[in-house]
């Protein structure tokens, strides 16, 4: 099911009218270099372009009809054509089999769908880049088990998000060099009937590299390779939106998506702000990732070609490209107006009595002469009363009246290693890997 709100420039790559489109200039092209080669004559892809050049529509309708007949959607294309172009139409299509279209157009729409989710991908880096730069030095909690750790700063939260994202953009321009393939090779891909140069001419005119060897088809290992990509995209989509989502938790709320006059959280409870849109992004990444099984069980084909994979492409082609272009956009959203709150984020960790700053407390106990067992015990049992006491008790004051501790320690000593800044000496460091 295409998104309510999925973008016309990537749905209308899988439209009816371009998939004929693309149909029309791989069969063109390769009767154009047939012409060259003198296997027939220049003037029947004169006719074919001449035809072309007058726009003419594509008449779905039309073609359906006649496939209604013929039970064969390319041969369908065919006759169409020919009933247009006429008599020079009969070289179309010389030596060639379907797959050599069929392949070689979704190689076409696959790499277009890539270059849009590739532009997609790219705002959303600098919408994090932006955010993570505003909130560089914003202290929150870092939380390792959903449980209190160390103080972090919300801009080191999105910096890993950017360098993931960019992660994902790296990858994708792989697959999409992976699946940019062109095969023009004939009944079982030995070229028996057809010159490879017409391939060669082809992929280029396309945009395409020649497929080195294929059987009918383009190996489907390209196919599976793309589509598990398409999936760990998804997957980091999702990591984004459930950090978003517990950062609204009414617990938490820490940030929170924007929330827009007018809007409604709940039909029953006027009071409610849902976290709707990252909620909507966790359940697209999963169909997401749900579409990479299908592809990589498309792998395996009977001997040189069956059509068990046609089926299962002509859903997630389309399917998981418009929901990833969709998510992807989403998520920019989101975080272009996530609604941020520093003082919060300082409330939350100030309420477990300063417990975040344990393992300072331990290093330097270690360093004054104690062993790292007997500093742990010191540590975590007075650690263990401030927890009990849902951080009513202060760490500090407590490490101030053990005795054990204040042997090694001295009160500045144990103030010093409660100071927040400390956490935050290498961000720059960090940022200068993530940003360059």
């Amino acid at each position: 099911m295409v998104p309510r709100y999925a973008r016309p420039d990537m749905t209308a790559l899988w439209e009816p009218e371009a998939k004929y489109r693309i149909w029309f200039e791989i069969e063109a092209h390769a009767t154009e270099k047939l012409g060259e080669l003198g296997v027939v004559p220049k003037s029947a892809a004169k006719a074919l372009w001449d035809w072309w050049a007058t726009d003419p529509k594509i008449d779905v309708e039309a073609i359906d009809a006649i496939e209604a007949v013929t039970k064969h959607d390319v041969i369908a294309f065919l006759t169409w054509v020919a009933e247009n172009v006429g008599e020079e139409a009969r070289f179309m299509h010389q030596g060639m089999t379907s797959s050599d279209v069929l392949d070689t157009t979704l190689a076409v729409q696959l790499a277009r769908a890539t270059d849009i989710l590739l532009a997609d991908l790219d705002e959303l880096l600098a919408a994090i880049k932006r955010r993570a730069e505003e909130h560089k030095f914003t202290p929150t909690i870092g939380r390792s088990h959903g449980i209190h750790a160390e103080p972090v700063t919300f801009g080191l939260k999105l910096a890993q998000a950017y360098a993931e994202f960019d992660r994902c953009k790296t990858r994708l321009l792989a697959a999409r060099e992976e699946i940019a393939t062109c095969a023009i090779s004939g009944a079982v891909g030995t070229f028996a009937n057809i010159d490879p140069s017409v391939e060669e001419y082809v992929a280029e005119k396309l945009g395409l590299k020649p497929e080195p060897v294929s059987t009918q088809v383009i190996p489907r290992d390209r196919h599976a390779m793309y589509f598990s990509t398409l999936a760990v995209i998804a997957g980091s989509i999702e990591r984004l939106a459930v950090e978003v989502r517990h950062l609204q938790r009414t617990e938490v709320l820490e940030a929170e998506e924007f929330f827009s006059k007018g809007q409604k959280g709940s039909s029953a409870m006027p009071h409610k702000r849902n976290p709707i849109l990252t909620e909507n992004l966790t359940g697209q990444a999963r169909m997401i990732r749900a579409y990479a099984l299908p592809a990589l069980e498309n792998v395996a084909l009977w001997h040189e070609r069956d059509i068990s994979h046609s089926s299962v492409e002509r859903f997630i082609g389309p399917d998981a490209t418009i929901t990833l272009d969709f998510a992807l956009a989403r998520l920019t959203g989101v975080v272009d107006k996530l609604l941020v709150y520093p003082e919060r984020m300082q409330a939350n960790m100030d309420r477990m009595g300063g417990l975040i700053h344990s393992q300072r407390v331990l290093l330097a106990l270690t360093q004054n002469g104690v062993s790292r067992e007997d500093a742990y015990r010191l540590v975590q049992r007075n650690a263990m009363k401030v927890w009990e006491s849902d951080g009513r008790l202060m760490l500090l004051d407590l490490l101030k009246q053990d005795e054990e501790v204040t042997a090694a320690l001295s009160e500045e000593e144990l103030e010093a290693r409660f100071d927040l800044d400390y956490h935050f000496k290498h961000v720059d460091t960090i940022f200068a890997r993530v940003f360059g």
